[in-house]
């Protein structure tokens, strides 16, 4: 699928990034080029000496930010495949910082479009957040607002060979910014820092998120949000799972923050379609093609009317034990209780 090709990652220093840098070098050996793009030099040069260049002669590193029309359409001449990740992710963050959120989510999403409408690029493919469904915080609606535009995208390609779409997942085991690394070593003072008691979350594993990415380049026809069929957690049990020793502290929810999060609202099962391992939110406007059209060539089936995806209410859930394995294997090879 990306033998012979040319890939962009926005964001490509991130967590993501990085975990989908070495999945291409595993599967795709013939990959014409890996252009990393983000604003970090410091990261860039670590993973630099991660992938030498006489060893990983595809891999190119372009320092440039989302919010840079005039250097991202740069960076993006002759690519064939962009992987929008670059965004400004922490809530809180957002919260105090609405306008730098806004640029980077909101206009380096568009910039993101204009370049590969001008660069001739064929697919794109823009990593969205369950905080963008029904968003309560400036996060999640500038990831709204960023699906919205990847989506009405398709709409505008004219005669262009293109297909924008986007995916959508929970939070990542042991990414930057998840719980149980911050929770790893708060174990180390005896107590953990609780939000709220009754609070879930859903969970997936990077390699699982690049995974779904993967599936949306080789089968999007334009428009649709990916969601993946993934378990929950309660963040009582990965506070037992990694530290049962330690005492709990509830400090309270964080500004914009949702006690449980959602993927699709009883509203979008309107136009969700189950494709057996995922879901697709199709788009309310699209050109492209019907609902019948995209039913028939998926082979798949509609949702019940009302139904909605939250990770309150969710059907399968993490143990304490399966969570000890989890964060053994995704986050820290030592852990142990």
């Amino acid at each position: 699928m990306l033998n012979n090709k040319t890939v962009l990652i926005t964001g490509g220093t991130g967590s993501f990034g990085k975990k989908f840098i070495e999945t291409i070098l595993n599967r795709y050996q013939d990959v014409k080029k890996i252009i990393i793009y983000s604003r970090d030099e410091l990261k860039q040069s670590i993973i630099k000496q991660k992938y030498p260049n006489y060893d990983y002669p595809q891999l190119r590193f372009f320092i440039g930010d989302v919010r840079d029309k005039e250097r991202l359409t740069q960076a993006c001449e002759g690519v064939d495949v962009i992987i929008h990740a670059a965004a400004i992710k922490q809530v809180d963050t957002a919260e105090y910082n609405p306008t730098e959120c806004i640029r980077t989510n909101v206009d380096g999403a568009e910039n993101v479009i204009h370049a590969a409408l001008a660069c001739g690029v064929k697919d794109v493919v823009a990593l969205s957040t369950d905080k963008a469904c029904a968003p309560i915080n400036l996060y999640g609606a500038t990831k709204l607002t960023s699906d919205k535009l990847f989506a009405a995208a398709n709409n505008i390609r004219g005669s262009k060979d293109i297909r924008f779409s986007i995916v959508r997942y929970g939070n990542v085991m042991g990414s930057r910014g998840s719980v149980i690394p911050f929770f790893i070593e708060k174990k180390k003072e005896g107590v953990l820092p609780i939000t709220h008691e009754d609070m879930t979350r859903f969970n997936i594993s990077l390699q699982d998120g690049v995974n779904l990415v993967m599936f949306a380049i080789g089968h999007h026809l334009g428009g649709e949000i990916f969601i993946p069929k993934i378990p929950s957690y309660k963040i009582m049990d990965i506070a037992i799972a990694i530290a049962p020793e330690c005492k709990t502290r509830v400090v309270g929810i964080r500004p914009g923050e949702k006690l449980h999060e959602e993927m699709i609202t009883d509203t979008d099962s309107l136009n969700t379609i189950d494709l057996g391992v995922y879901y697709a939110i199709l788009p309310s406007v699209s050109f492209t093609y019907t609902q019948d059209e995209y039913l028939a060539h998926h082979k798949a089936t509609k949702v019940p009317f009302g139904f909605k995806y939250n990770s309150g209410t969710n059907t399968e859930w993490e143990t304490i034990d399966s969570l000890r394995s989890l964060i053994k294997e995704h986050v820290d090879p030592n852990f142990s209780v």
